[in-house]
């Protein structure tokens, strides 16, 4: 351990005289780490995949004889059709007790975002051929042949994401009969819609139905499918979860309803704070979202939707980025100075960076309130409209903090961005992403999962140092993961950095791997002895790794939930 930190310390004295190396040894990880975050996200997505399984019994067959047998070949039926007639319906029928048996039952299951495995469990009491057709309801069709009964494997992929009918066809000429029974599947995965930013819930006042706080250990329940213009299958949600006054600490968890609550956390807080955070949560099969209030204490709490997730091939795509910065008032980019209290400022963001100039419904954001001089909150909204009655970032007096944010993007390709407080702040903007008809990877959401905390081997992050977590290795479709990092036991100030990392899986097992270096961005900032939160959408970059870095001076412990990724397939 001694030589790691001499290592360290001499990172950051290179560092600060403008030197970046390229060729240090990388960060050394907790040995019981390596491979445990890659097994766990791969149990969250075959967990998810199990939840979208279809069924349709072989008792559903429809049996046709005769010349309707004969439909799948309808250029033959035709030239046929004399010959048919003289045999007549009693031969027809009577040709048909030869495989009275002739049925197919099918099994379909989601094998990613837009993916499908289909079991066709054909039965015939026959040796002749029969043949499989596979309709899979996108104009895209298979053929099989087979003599006897067997169990077909077959896979597809869709152009897009949502709902579609499957049909299974069994022809046996030789004995003038067809089967045909039919699946209704859904793909995994989802595409995202931008909402005005709405109120679903506030137990000051009662809106969602309650206007009491949530008691110790309580739960509030956030509808969401079917409320305010979300439809009734939306499958995720994204929420900016506000905690107003606790009366002690603790931390907030969202999840599903109809599931078991997780051990992850949304939101930590102590006693008498206001603080926001966002997630994008999955909704439950009733339409819900449930908030746990994980402290000995009542709490208030708001929950303002931004978009929301569901299988319609119409909605946006998400595109992940490697994090850049679109505004800083301290250095006058994208607004000069700090921002005036109860005033708005726009910024530009389609055409700006990697962002497109056209198509981009909505935009993923890191925004970050610094040097306040009273306390209040900020409100981001899209262009052309005046502004919500929510908020985004909650902030006091002196404050850094920072909030991940989901913003509709005007028809101008503008966002405005308003300081509620009565005095001035500074604020900056960073893009992790956008949201477009055009991209292409759909998220998928999975149980909340816990998969890094330092805390169990005693193993903090080092200052300037960082942990890489091997998310995606040696999996290309998987663009982004969506998680909340947490940062606990901190021993200084400082901020936190989420970025893809150039170096592979096996180039860190293998110890050639090379020191990355951090872009100019954060994801969240703290201060001695806090515990902070906040959303990360994390790029996987070219390399499935992601790395975390600490670029305080002290040492901190860092926890790591998932709750979804995107994948294009």
């Amino acid at each position: 351990m001694h030589r790691h930190r001499v290592m360290i310390s001499a990172a950051v004295v290179a560092a600060a005289i403008g030197f970046v190396p390229t060729a240090a040894q990388a960060a050394e990880q907790p040995a019981e780490r390596k491979g445990s975050v890659s097994a766990q996200v791969e149990s969250a997505k075959a967990a998810a995949a199990k939840s979208a399984v279809f069924h349709s019994p072989a008792e559903r067959t429809v049996r046709t004889t005769g010349k309707a047998a004969a439909a799948p070949q309808a250029a033959g039926a035709a030239g046929a059709a004399g010959a048919a007639g003289a045999a007549g319906a009693a031969g027809a029928a009577g040709a048909a007790k030869d495989n009275a048996g002739l049925a197919v039952g099918l099994r379909a299951t989601a094998s990613g975002a837009r993916g499908i495995s289909l079991a066709s469990q054909v039965t015939t009491g026959v040796d002749t051929p029969v043949r499989v057709d596979i309709d899979w309801g996108d104009g895209k069709t298979d053929t099989e042949h087979v003599t006897r009964t067997k169990l077909l494997t077959s896979k597809h992929t869709f152009a897009e994401v949502g709902k579609h009918k499957v049909t299974v066809t069994l022809t046996d000429q030789n004995n003038n009969v067809t089967a045909t029974n039919s699946v209704e599947v859904q793909s995994l995965g989802s595409k995202f819609t931008p909402h005005t930013p709405t109120r679903l819930l506030d137990t000051r006042s009662g809106i969602g139905g309650t206007d009491r706080p949530v008691t110790p250990y309580g739960v509030a329940r956030v509808k969401v499918g079917g409320n305010s213009g979300i439809p009734a299958d939306a499958t995720a949600v994204a929420l900016n979860i506000t905690v107003v006054s606790p009366r002690s600490g603790g931390h907030i968890t969202a999840y599903p309803s109809g599931t078991e609550q997780p051990t992850t956390s949304n939101v930590n807080f102590v006693a008498g704070q206001t603080v926001p955070n966002m997630t994008i949560v999955p909704v439950g099969a009733d339409g819900y979202v449930e908030l746990v209030n994980r402290s000995y204490g009542d709490v208030d709490l708001l929950a303002d939707v931004t978009g929301y997730f569901s299988p319609s091939a119409s909605a946006g795509g998400y595109t992940s980025l490697d994090p850049f910065r679109i505004a800083d008032s301290r250095t006058g980019q994208g607004t000069w100075g700090q921002v005036a209290g109860q005033s708005t400022f726009g910024l530009q963001v389609a055409g700006n960076g990697a962002v497109p100039a056209s198509g981009v419904t909505a935009v993923a954001l890191n925004v970050t309130v610094t040097a306040p001089r009273g306390a209040g909150h900020l409100t981001v909204f899209p262009s052309g409209q005046t502004a919500p009655g929510t908020s985004n970032v909650n902030f006091k007096a002196g404050q850094t903090i920072a909030n991940s944010v989901i913003v509709p993007v005007g028809s101008d390709g503008r966002i405005n961005i308003r300081n509620g407080a009565w005095d001035p702040a500074d604020v900056i903007v960073d893009v992790v992403g956008y949201y477009s008809p055009g991209s292409k990877a759909s998220y998928i959401p999975t149980q909340p999962t816990r998969l890094h905390d330092s805390r169990e081997w005693d193993f903090p992050v080092e200052g300037q140092d960082y942990r890489w977590l091997p998310l995606s290795d040696g999996d290309p479709t998987v663009t982004a993961f969506v998680l909340n990092t947490t940062v606990t036991d901190t021993q200084g100030s400082g901020h936190l950095t989420v970025a893809p990392d150039p170096n592979t899986w096996a180039q860190y097992l293998d110890k050639t791997a090379k020191r990355p270096t951090p872009p100019n961005s954060s994801n969240l900032n703290w201060t001695r002895g806090e515990t902070v939160p906040n959303l990360v959408q994390a790029s996987t970059g070219t390399t499935g790794v992601i790395d975390f870095w600490n670029r305080g001076w002290d040492r901190t412990h860092l926890v790591v939930d998932m709750f979804g990724f995107y994948e294009k397939d």
